[in-house]
């Protein structure tokens, strides 16, 4: 196909240098990542128009993983083929995985320091803030009527009291979504956007057809599947087999640490619909309760430095696996234990990531246009609202209340605290943070270094607790 000498292209460099810079750049969670993308790609540099940025969000949106890093990779291979988007998706998680690992390894190895569980004390009361401050963009976004604020409703009460599992609530709202659109679209149906023909001046315009390696098809579909999973599961295969040969965990050839992890973040990275906020009372229940990698409380600080770093909040795996093996070496380093920890959570969570983008990415460029998705992402989006609400609970009880437990009955599991036992200071940091965040718009990065200082000067400093 001959290319059209006056068609305007990004150079390569060029989106070299941003998807690098958007590495080391990309704090805030999703909605923050998102933010940043849309003003850099769509009304400063204007490489691709606003409508079908949002349309490559809708379908990262439907995708298990990590939203923002799957919108970069989509974009990246937009512009730049399959190099695009491996550069685009590597650049954005390689910064805060390099620093999660020296974190990881930190707090390893001194987090029984006193001054190390007082700045992990004050960061844990900062993360309720930025939780619930999370509850409510999404929701103020994604709730806006009330079929959207009863599926939301919905969805809170099956997983805070019924202990619905995750992926059953997602494929419940999307379904839902899609019958929804099509009988009751007034209830259902969301914005397309603003416009974004070739008069925008966006490179990747509205009028713009499919790049011809977006094109899909039968065969490049089987041969992009088929070299995914082998480069996905290949290296987890190999490292689980020189794990059983070493004697695993129990010198039987049993499965060792690095096995289960491998096992289990892959099943994570096919079901973490939501980012790392609605699947993180999944991992930690996993991780906590049925491999012992860690304690809830280390859960917690695992996740206030994906917090604190750049990159996807599902980055909080990187922690699970570092401590995991590093607490279950073998016989081997412990430090390099929690290396290969490390390197196995990390290609299973983001592997995957790449061979969903460049699947289906092609089929769903010949989609833009249809409601189809966007009557589902709607309900999914709504539901995911009531998913983060019950882990902002469930972060603040653990948190502001030294004792609580399980009450059960009529088939409801419902987690009650004492309130004798109340962290008065902890209550008043976490409220301290979610106003300021609310109404003199203080970033999270301030937060989380300010939440830790004030934790380590109150634990080292203040009246013994």
């Amino acid at each position: 196909m001959a290319t059209d000498p006056t068609r305007p292209t990004v150079p390569f460099r060029d989106a070299f240098r941003f998807w690098l810079k958007l590495g080391f750049i990309n704090f805030g969670g999703p909605t923050g990542q998102i933010a940043i993308m849309h003003q850099e790609l769509v009304d400063k540099r204007k490489w691709i128009s606003e409508r079908r940025f949002l349309h490559a969000l809708n379908y990262c949106m439907l995708l298990p993983g990590p939203e923002a890093q799957q919108l970069a990779v989509y974009v990246g291979w937009l512009l730049h083929r399959t190099l695009g988007g491996l550069i685009a998706g590597i650049f954005f998680v390689l910064p805060g995985a390099a620093l999660m690992l020296a974190l990881s390894w930190s707090y390893a190895v001194h987090g029984n320091v006193a001054w190390v569980a007082a700045t992990f004390y004050g960061l844990r009361a900062a993360v309720i803030a930025i939780v619930a401050i999370a509850v409510l963009r999404i929701g103020s976004k994604a709730l806006k009527n009330r079929v959207m604020v009863l599926i939301a409703a919905a969805s809170f009460v099956a997983i805070f009291l019924f202990k619905a599992p995750f992926p059953a609530i997602v494929v419940g709202a999307g379904v839902v979504g899609l019958v929804g659109g099509r009988w009751w679209p007034r209830w259902f149906a969301v914005s397309a956007g603003h416009g974004g023909g070739a008069a925008s001046g966006a490179v990747l315009h509205d009028d713009e057809p499919p790049p011809a390696h977006a094109r899909p098809g039968l065969w490049r579909l089987i041969r992009c599947v088929a070299l995914g999973v082998t480069l996905w599961l290949g290296p987890l295969l190999l490292i689980a087999w020189w794990e059983r040969s070493r004697g695993g965990s129990s010198g039987s050839g049993a499965s060792g640490v690095l096995e289960q992890e491998a096992i289990f973040f892959s099943k994570c990275a096919m079901v973490t619909f939501g980012g790392a906020y609605a699947v993180l009372a999944y991992i930690s229940q996993a991780a906590v309760e049925t491999f012992h990698w860690m304690l809830a409380p280390q859960m917690l600080d695992g996740l206030g430095l994906a917090e604190s770093t750049p990159g996807p909040l599902i980055l909080v795996t990187q922690f699970v696996g570092f401590l995991g093996a590093h607490k279950n070496a073998n016989g081997l380093s412990p430090a390099l234990m929690g290396v290969l920890g490390t390197l196995v959570t990390l290609w299973a969570t983001f592997a995957p990531c790449f061979l969903w983008i460049f699947a289906g990415a092609p089929f769903i460029e010949q989609m833009r246009g249809q409601k189809a998705l966007n009557a589902a992402l709607s309900t999914i989006t709504a539901s995911v609202v009531g998913v983060v609400l019950n882990l902002s609970v469930w972060l603040g009880l653990q948190t502001l209340f030294r004792h609580t437990e399980e009450r059960r009955g009529l088939g409801m599991v419902v987690l009650t605290p004492d309130v004798a036992t109340v962290d008065l200071f902890a209550l008043l940091l976490a409220v301290a943070a979610f106003v300021g965040m609310r109404k003199w718009k203080w970033g999270i990065i301030p937060v989380v270094l300010g939440g830790a200082a004030l934790g380590l000067g109150w634990r080292l400093l203040g009246p013994a607790s």
